[in-house]
């Protein structure tokens, strides 16, 4: 079981089992919810996910919501309804985040284009 918990440690959350993939995210979106060139999400069945604290929500689009503390902001979960039954937890959020190893890339081409991962992971 791995865990994690936001910057001021209020909201925490448990996951169980493994994920269903780790990826790269460079889409717009996810690069201005978190103000970094890209963002790192572990993907889970939503079912294997316990959180414990006060957890806001905000509908981001249609069909988009993200999570993150009420007290500190961090963020710390995305949601579509795209993939129901899902859910994308950044990884900087988990105690062990080295525990999880990004498989792809995806939404490569929204990218800012100095930024460069140097890897041969398949980009989407």
């Amino acid at each position: 079981m791995a865990s994690g918990h936001c910057l001021c440690g209020q909201l925490k959350f448990a996951v169980e089992g493994d994920p269903r993939w780790v990826a790269y995210c460079h889409c717009a979106s996810c690069r201005r919810h978190t103000a970094s060139p890209v963002s790192c999400f572990v993907n889970f069945d939503l079912g294997h996910v316990h959180f414990s604290g006060k957890r806001s929500i905000y509908v981001s689009s249609p069909g988009v919501k993200r999570s993150f503390c009420a007290t500190c902001g961090t963020p710390l979960a995305y949601e579509t309804a795209k993939r129901t039954g899902e859910i994308d937890l950044y990884l900087n959020a988990f105690d062990h985040p080295e525990t999880f190893t990004p498989q792809k890339h995806v939404f490569h081409a929204e990218g800012i284009p100095w930024f460069d991962v140097r890897d041969d992971l398949p980009r989407e």
